[in-house]
């Protein structure tokens, strides 16, 4: 089983994002990945990871991964939000963390829980590699 996770990150964010997804590079390369515009570009450029592009946040990038949410398709959401700058596109973010609420979806919104989400993931994903087992 791939996980599916959609990778989010607002401007003042996005270098957290490539430093959080370069610690977890070999697992994310791995998984089925989605992002927003900018975030997505960076993800692949600078890390090489292979990313599924939506629009950016401001153009409809958010609402398009909550869809893919609601239809099943993502099974977590790092959404590294600033929470000091007010964003244009406040109503499509309330609706993303919405869905993740609606649909028992995990949703990290921070540096720490995006860690605590993403190495949660990789020991499950290593534990299926080996036959059900925990690693080590």
């Amino acid at each position: 089983m791939k996980f599916r996770i959609a990778l989010i990150a607002h401007d003042t964010k996005k270098d957290d994002m490539v430093a959080l997804a370069a610690g977890y590079k070999a697992f994310l390369s791995t998984c089925t990945l989605t992002a927003t515009g900018t975030t997505g570009s960076r993800l692949t450029h600078e890390l090489g990871l292979e990313v599924n592009r939506k629009h950016s946040g401001p153009f409809g990038g958010d609402v398009q991964i909550a869809s893919l949410l609601v239809e099943g398709e993502i099974d977590c959401v790092i959404f590294l939000r600033d929470p000091m700058t007010p964003q244009g596109h406040e109503p499509d973010i309330n609706a993303l963390l919405r869905a993740c609420e609606v649909h028992n979806t995990p949703c990290a919104t921070n540096v720490a829980s995006a860690h605590l989400v993403l190495s949660q993931l990789q020991q499950r994903a290593a534990a299926m590699r080996n036959g059900g087992r925990e690693s080590a």
